[in-house]
């Protein structure tokens, strides 16, 4: 007959800001390290404990998988779980500070924002760069980008976002960020109000106040911006329209010709944000907002996310007032985007490297993104956001379902993002957005029976 499990000394406080996993692991730990719990002593099931604590499976799950890890407890095949005879007490105990949990040494990296770097074909690669050193010192800096690099990105636009303009409409940047630091300088004023996506991309919104602007939230649904949410008065509207980052909606036609309405209307300056804007699944393809509006609307892209950020090579289209005004603010500050990520994207477009890989990329996100979605929803799992971009969302409750869930993942050994962190001010929405480019098809594929675990 097997032996009782052991009744615990547990209390879990669900108002802390520590998970309730690293809360029933400290417990468990220090109940070993006293005494309370003895070497040999049974422990209940997960399921068991889940039900007498009132917590879900995956918190007791992922306590028990730490201290099993920390060699605090052991698992006998057919009978259960106990507490180990020996304890580690010969190794310091790796405490957990209040938001953290112990990780394993390397972690699946499931966050967005990954490019996949690894299909990049390494021959081209190497060409491309051999090329853009061979070519002479330059004896001047060229403010707006090197022509051949601007004419590149025009030829892009024209052929992967359908985007006709002109070389001289092109600027080059620093990437995403980098180009909002510029507007945020260059065109608006102190004291400017401008409207961002809640949740949004954290970097722009710190780009915009750090010039002393006012930043104000708009909320986001499943058609993307709340465009009859923004305030009046407002300078400017930073959005991400192709791929929401972090919801992964996509802003609605309707939404689009309102929101260019709106902004010739009341004098307001769009930011786009083409984030993922090459890549979209089973959806018929929308209008650029630049597209629609040229005179009120700043296009922006970069290589970061279709190559990787190695280049740290972006694009600005906007307006010649705009364009003037950056290009002026780069004159009294000296700054200018490096040449040297600008020559290697000339090389790779020119021989036709660069239209090979965003093909390959679309096959091979696509197809991984069946994978994911295939696994999650016949779990039963809600996922949102998964018809464009590399990454997708799957919706919690609360913000304590988000906190254990990451804090579960990073013991099980993935790390995924949270949505909570995304808002600039209090968040009304939890869940995790998950991306799936970073990593290998293997290692994805490995680790969707304990993803559709965690989540489930």
């Amino acid at each position: 007959m097997s032996q009782p499990a052991t009744a615990l000394p547990v209390a879990l406080d669900r108002e802390a800001a520590t998970p309730l996993a690293v809360q029933l692991a400290d417990a468990l730990r220090d109940a070993a390290a006293t005494g309370h719990l003895r070497g040999g002593d049974r422990l209940p099931s997960t399921r068991a404990l889940a039900a007498r604590l009132g917590v879900s499976r995956t918190v007791t799950s992922a306590a028990y998988e730490q201290l099993h890890a920390e060699g605090w407890i052991t698992g006998r095949h057919g009978s259960g779980t106990y507490v180990t005879t020996s304890p580690p007490s010969d190794r310091p105990v790796q405490r957990v500070v209040p938001g953290e949990v112990a990780e394993p040494e390397e972690l699946l990296d499931l966050t967005p924002g990954t490019p996949w770097a690894a299909g990049i074909d390494r021959a081209a690669w190497r060409r491309a760069w051999r090329a853009a050193a061979d070519t002479p010192p330059l004896t001047s800096a060229h403010r707006a980008g090197l022509p051949e690099y601007r004419a590149a990105i025009a030829e892009h636009l024209l052929r992967h976002r359908g985007l006709a303009v002109g070389t001289d409409s092109v600027l080059a940047t620093g990437g995403t960020t980098a180009a909002v630091f510029e507007l945020a300088g260059a065109v608006f004023r102190a004291g400017d109000t401008v409207a961002v996506e809640e949740p949004g991309y954290q970097r722009a919104v710190e780009a915009l106040l750090s010039a002393g602007l006012k930043v104000v939230g708009v909320p986001v649904d499943g058609e993307g911006l709340r465009t009859d949410a923004i305030p009046a008065g407002v300078r400017g509207v930073y959005c991400s329209p192709a791929h929401q980052y972090p919801m992964g909606s996509r802003l609605n036609a309707a939404r689009r010709v309102e929101l260019v309405e709106r902004a010739r209307a009341e004098n307001m300056l769009i930011i786009e944000d083409d984030y993922d804007g090459e890549l979209r699944f089973d959806v018929a393809p929308l209008p650029l907002l630049a597209a629609l509006a040229p005179d009120v609307v700043v296009h922006l892209g970069t290589t970061s996310k279709i190559l990787t950020p190695t280049l740290g090579a972006g694009w600005m289209v906007a307006p010649g007032a705009v364009t003037s005004s950056v290009l002026g603010h780069r004159d009294r500050t000296g700054t200018r985007p490096s040449p040297a990520g600008q020559r290697v994207l000339v090389e790779l477009a020119r021989h036709g490297d660069l239209g090979r890989h965003l093909r390959k990329l679309r096959r091979e996100l696509s197809e991984r993104r069946v994978l994911l979605v295939s696994a999650l929803r016949e779990a039963g799992i809600t996922v949102l956001g998964d018809d464009a971009g590399a990454h997708l969302v799957v919706p919690f409750p609360s913000p304590e379902v988000e906190r254990e869930r990451l804090a579960a993942g990073r013991v099980r050994g993935i790390r995924l993002d949270g949505l909570a962190r995304h808002f600039a001010g209090t968040p009304t929405a939890f869940g995790v957005a998950i991306g799936y480019a970073g990593c290998s098809r293997e290692a994805l594929s490995g680790a969707l029976d304990t993803l559709v675990g965690l989540l489930r």
